[in-house]
Formats: structure tokens, C-alpha cells, sequence
């Protein structure tokens, strides 16, 4: 073909056909997601929740890519012995120019298929913590959390020392999947073991104290305490684990300085340190108004030599 006396290398009136058909079918299919979008935003977006509208626009994105693939190949490859050719140059290009994006793409279908988060979900990923906020075919978006002091030594270091939004959104190659262990916090247990630390005196009163601590738990849990006997009876009918008392404990440990009672119970995932803040409030009201103190570092000085007084200045006997 020839445009302006220049000679097209390799475009005939047939390959001239199968672009414009390409044309009209990226354009009708552009058109036709633009419209389900629309149609989408006008039921479904009334009626379901954020994971539904996400999910139904993750089908149609989805499901359109598919059609838009077969229909290429239905236009450029129409001989299926030059359809086999192509796709092995393609499939040996793929595997050595795009590993990671091919890698990326396996685990887009290994999440799905295997159920391992979801949009919504609190997870850790490739070293980020956080809400699951988008799950695209190559990378996973994550709004960012803070660290609690235990893990704040971790790279990238964050700011923000609870399990809070710090404002970032950070994007993780879906590939991490087969890389590192993917932390979830809400698939199956959607609640957390937490504790809460005290140091008192060995000639305080710990059995008061202990009693404040469970009472500050259990008023500030029992909803949830009662809701995640019910996860975890279903979790032993899906999994194999030791059993797990739901019920506020409080354990003892012994220190050269003063005594460690640990308050363990168990908190939703999200809200913790709102409830942590409470509890600890209520705790030191309850504490003060008992008359005891939380024990810290102190030196106590045992013995000093006699020092007599001179003039010229200071002098040991």
C-alpha cells in the first residue's frame, strides 16, 4: 500500500481491513464498559455495599478483557496454524521480557482463586501493613497502618505507633504472594489477641489489681467476646487448632524489679486503640482509687562511707 508515494512495508488492503476492524472493536467495547459502568452505578451502586460495587466492576473490567482478546484473535490470526505460531513467539517473549508482570498476574488469579484477601480486608504484604482498598490484575493498593512499638523497627519505618491509617497508599506487585507469607487479619478471625502490660510492686496488692484488669476487659469486650466464641467454634470446623479461650485472662511474670501482670483478651481488629485507651483510662482510675501505684526503675543507695570535714575540702575516714 502506498500513502503520499511511500510504500507501507508490510500493510495490504487485507491488514488495512483487520486494523480498522480492531478500531471499531476497541471502540465498541470501550462503549459497552462506559455503559455497564453507568448501568452499575444505577442498581447495583443503590443497593450493595462498597465489596459488591467493587467486585461487580472487577467481573465487567474482567469479562470484557477476555471478549476484547478473543476478538482480536478472531480478526489477526483466522488460520489457526498461524494462530499457534504466534502465540508460542508470544508465550517465549512473555516468559523472558515480562516475568514479573506475568508473575504478577498468576497471583492476581491465585488470590481469587484461593481466596486469600479481598477488597476490605486487613492485611500485611510485602512488608506493608493495612486495608486492602483496590485489587487490580498486576498490583494491590493498601492504605497504610502504623506499627505497634514491637515491630517498629521494621522497613519502611512508620511514624504513627498503632494500628492507624497513617495516609499513605501503597501499591504491592501481586506477585509478593509467592515471595512472602500474606498476614490476614480478617478472612476467617476477624478479632485479635491483644495485651495490656502493668509493673507493680511485689508488696502491692495483685489481686485487686488483677481483678480491675479482667473487670476493665469484660466491660469493654463482652460483645465481642461472646461474638468470637462463635468464629472460633466455626474455625475448629474448618481448620485443626488447640483449642482458644475467648475469656479475659490475666497472667503473672516474675522480674528482678517488680511483678508483670499481662491482661490478655480479645478485640475486634479494627478500633483497638480506641478500646486500649479506654480500658487504660478506667484502669488508672480504679488504681489511684486504691491506692496503688505502677511500679518503675528505682537505685536505692544501701551504704556510704563516713566522711569527715576539713577545711581544704572533703576527706574519707
Amino acid at each position: 500500500m502506498d500513502v503520499f508515494g511511500i510504500r507501507l512495508v508490510g500493510v495490504n488492503a487485507e491488514n488495512g481491513q483487520k486494523l480498522l476492524l480492531t478500531v471499531v472493536v476497541f471502540a465498541f467495547v470501550l462503549a459497552l464498559r462506559r455503559g455497564l459502568l453507568w448501568a452499575v452505578r444505577r442498581t447495583v451502586g443503590r443497593h450493595a455495599g462498597e465489596s459488591a460495587r467493587f467486585w461487580t466492576r472487577q467481573g465487567i473490567n474482567l469479562g470484557l478483557s477476555l471478549f476484547l482478546l478473543l476478538g482480536l484473535l478472531s480478526i489477526w490470526f483466522d488460520d489457526p496454524t498461524r494462530l499457534a505460531t504466534a502465540l508460542g513467539l508470544v508465550t517465549a517473549g512473555l516468559a523472558f521480557a515480562l516475568q514479573r508482570v506475568v508473575t504478577a498476574v498468576a497471583g492476581y488469579l491465585v488470590i481469587l482463586r484461593g481466596a486469600n484477601f479481598t477488597v476490605g480486608d486487613r492485611i500485611t504484604m510485602g512488608g506493608v501493613r493495612g486495608d486492602v482498598i483496590g485489587l487490580g490484575f498486576i498490583q494491590t493498593t493498601i492504605m497504610e497502618m502504623g506499627q505497634p512499638p514491637p515491630v517498629q523497627h521494621a522497613d519502611p519505618a512508620v511514624w504513627v505507633h498503632s494500628r492507624q491509617y497513617t495516609g499513605r497508599v501503597v501499591t504491592v506487585t501481586n506477585g509478593k504472594i509467592f515471595e512472602e507469607p500474606v498476614y490476614n487479619y480478617t478472612r476467617d478471625f476477624p478479632y485479635l489477641w491483644e495485651e495490656m502490660t502493668l509493673p507493680i510492686a511485689y508488696t502491692a496488692d495483685r489481686d485487686r489489681v488483677e481483678a480491675i484488669l479482667l473487670a476493665a476487659a469484660r466491660r469493654h469486650g463482652a460483645a465481642v467476646t461472646e461474638a468470637s466464641r462463635a468464629a472460633l467454634a466455626a474455625m475448629r470446623e474448618r481448620y485443626f487448632f488447640q483449642a482458644a479461650s475467648a475469656e479475659p485472662q490475666v497472667y503473672y511474670r516474675l522480674t528482678d524489679n517488680w511483678l508483670e501482670l499481662t491482661l490478655r483478651f480479645v478485640t475486634e481488629v479494627r478500633g483497638v486503640r480506641d478500646i486500649k485507651d479506654a480500658m487504660s483510662r478506667e484502669i488508672l482510675r480504679e488504681m489511684d482509687a486504691a491506692g496503688i501505684g505502677l511500679a518503675s526503675a528505682t537505685f536505692e543507695i544501701v551504704g556510704v562511707p563516713e566522711l569527715r570535714v576539713r577545711g581544704d575540702g572533703l576527706v574519707p575516714q
